[in-house]
């Protein structure tokens, strides 16, 4: 018994010394190879053993382990590397003398244990698993346009995700909503498959299946990729799509825009609406007003009625019909009545109203409307309100009160609802002038334009006494202006011209006067068009000029003088006053000492006279006259006395 124990213990002992000896795979326990991260195309260093034993190996070998069979491909000796013929032959280094060994431009196709045998200082092995990564594209989701019916009994294809060029295969997550979809039996299946590219790369495309419901419709949907890298996990996400949900009409209503009070001349739209996807055939009907039947059929396929503008006609009851092309229900609306608020054409009485100077008229508006009216009178070149109401009345009315009145009829609960009249008064009489005289400054030899305007009931005819070009516009039915285009000549500014308007009940003329004036600032064509016409220079202005030719001072440099002249006045009146003071408390030597003494007139004992000469036109020099309006002597030559004693 003991010596068949000691046969198997030996027996035992032998076996194993055989197994270590013969060194086969799984005999003997090897340990956990190295593991290096590195991303595709850059550059995985492999280091024999422990970074503590890497600088004593002089004499290594290097292999590719790919399907369990080992290939040399590099050989360190004496610290100097060597590559072998092969795939890597290009692509391997050694970093620095007993470096370690450098693999560039990494592939997945790199993705395998390289093996390094030391044979001295000692024998020793080292296992490296050289993981490669990368991560995809971004991930391009298409949705299903085709759009999915709520009531499909299997799963329809929502959306398809595909990642392009990553490594490895990463994982796929569907979103609804934010929340992340799972397999469910009938309800959510995920489909998803990888192509291997020519790089080694793979493309994944995954495909989403759903069963949906109506709710689903303004639902959210997105893909999310998740890889790794050496930097650790990472994920990327598509944009979000919606896919479009059939279901069936179940409700058909109608919308009116805009919302509120409408009235005649708006833009409104009638629109049909309806809950169903896709939206049904509609067709607008509108109440006979006159059967009370809805007959009158506005077939529209997009549901939209279009009143531009709005008009009273269009009032009454509207009703939407909603016919679903996928059940063929039709299904109505409730009936909306719609309400366009409206004035009538205002209506003036009498139409030409007409009375003589001093007599009355009435006036009287109407319109209707459907909702309370106001009436209101205003007078057409002021705008004055003459009162409110709709009847107007007017008593001893003069020439003045002739031309427009107008009427206004407006809805106060209606914001901008209002329609106007308007009607001209006439009142018989006379022509009258605009200007019974006037002066107009011309240039000798140029053509110039003369106005005259008159009215008066009926209308006067103008007629001009001097030939010319004339020309007529009609102010309104009781006044005409009349514009006379004449050639400037020596006898016309000696004669002037006269303009006649006359009527049946008489006639009334207005004298126009011409004088020379130069103005440097003003060429001869522009003199032609309007100059200094009777509409641009007022008569008024130039009264009192007596010349018969004259340069008119710009209005600025008129202000300048008038300025200038005024501050020179108190500056001597002041001075004046100075000097008169020291005179009479006896403080002026000169009017001690004999040489010299200033003495006056006894008629004007007490004055100080200041004597002020100026260069200036005489014109400008005329606003240094006394109040009184008193002007030159001939043979003043601009001196003038300022009497100082006030």
């Amino acid at each position: 018994m003991g010596l068949l124990r000691l046969v198997c213990a030996f027996l035992l002992a032998f076996c194993c010394c055989c197994r270590r000896a013969t060194g086969v795979p799984g005999e003997a326990e090897r340990p956990m190879p190295e593991l290096v991260e590195v991303e595709v195309g850059s550059t995985a260093l492999l280091k024999c053993g422990p970074s503590h034993s890497q600088g004593n190996l002089s004499h290594v070998d290097w292999f590719s382990v790919h399907k369990e069979k080992p290939t040399l491909i590099f050989r360190v000796r004496q610290g100097q590397g060597q590559s072998e013929p092969g795939e890597y032959q290009h692509r391997l280094s050694l970093q620095g003398r007993g470096g370690p060994l450098a693999l560039t431009e990494v592939t997945p196709h790199d993705e395998r244990i390289f093996l390094c045998q030391s044979k001295r200082p000692r024998s020793q092995e080292h296992r490296i698993q050289l993981r490669v990564c990368k991560a995809p594209e971004e991930p391009n989701i298409q949705v299903n346009v085709l759009g999915i019916p709520v009531n499909s009994e299997e799963p329809q294809e929502v959306a398809t995700c595909v990642g392009r060029n990553g490594y490895p295969i990463p994982q796929v997550i569907w979103y609804k909503n934010g929340r992340p979809l799972k397999e469910e039996k009938n309800r959510v299946h995920i489909q998803s498959s990888q192509i291997v590219e020519s790089s080694g790369l793979y493309t994944l495309q995954s495909v989403l299946k759903a069963q949906l419901v109506k709710e689903d419709k303004d639902a959210q949907f997105y893909c999310e990729l998740n890889y790794r890298l050496p930097s650790g996990n990472h994920m990327k996400e598509s944009r979000e799509v919606s896919v479009p949900v059939f279901y069936s009409t179940e409700k058909v209503w109608l919308e009116v825009e805009p919302m509120g009070v409408l009235k005649e001349g708006d833009y409104v739209e009638i629109r049909c609406l309806a809950d169903g996807n896709p939206p049904p055939h509609f067709s607008i009907s509108k109440q006979n007003s006159s059967t009370g039947e809805m007959d009158e059929q506005i077939i529209n396929d997009v549901g939209v009625l279009v009143l531009e503008p709005a008009r009273k006609e269009h009032s009454g009851l509207y009703e939407c019909q909603g016919l679903d092309l996928q059940t063929m229900v039709s299904l109505p609306s409730e009936q909306q009545e719609l309400l366009v608020n409206y004035v009538s054409d205002v209506r003036v009485t009498p139409t030409a109203p007409e009375t003589q100077e001093g007599g009355s008229l009435i006036l009287t508006c109407e319109a209707e409307s459907n909702q309370a009216l106001e009436f209101q009178w205003l007078r057409e070149k002021t705008g004055q309100v003459l009162g409110a109401g709709p009847t107007l009345q007017l008593h001893n009315l003069k020439r003045e009160a002739g031309g427009g009145y107008r009427c206004v009829a407006s809805v106060p609960s209606v914001p901008g609802l209002n329609r106007t009249q308007l009607v001209n008064v006439a009142i018989f009489g006379p022509p009258w002038m605009a200007f019974k005289e006037r002066k107009v400054w011309v240039k000798e030899n140029a053509a110039w334009n003369l106005s005259c305007e008159a009215s008066g009931h009926p209308r006067p005819i103008i007629s001009w006494n001097v030939n010319g070009t004339a020309s007529e516009q009609e102010q309104d039915p009781q006044r005409v202006l009349s514009t006379l285009n004449v050639l400037v000549t020596p006898e016309l500014l000696e004669t002037g011209a006269e303009c006649m308007a006359s009527n049946s009940l008489g006639k009334n003329t207005t004298v126009i006067f011409l004088e020379l004036v130069s103005l440097t600032t003003l060429t001869p064509d522009s003199n032609k068009t309007a100059g200094l016409s009777t509409s641009t220079v007022s008569p008024h202005a130039r009264a009192n000029s007596t010349s018969t030719e004259k340069k008119l001072p710009e209005p600025e440099s008129k202000g300048v003088v008038i300025v200038a002249v005024t501050v020179c006045i108190l500056v001597l009146a002041v001075l004046g006053a100075v000097l008169y003071f020291f005179y009479k408390k006896g403080k002026l030597p000169c009017g001690r000492s004999g040489k010299q003494e200033i003495t006056l007139p006894p008629s004007r004992k007490s004055e100080f006279v200041v004597e002020v000469k100026s260069d200036k036109l005489p014109e400008e020099m005329g606003l240094l006259q006394g109040s009184n309006g008193d002007k030159r002597a001939p043979g003043d030559q601009g001196e003038k006395y300022i009497d100082l004693r006030h």
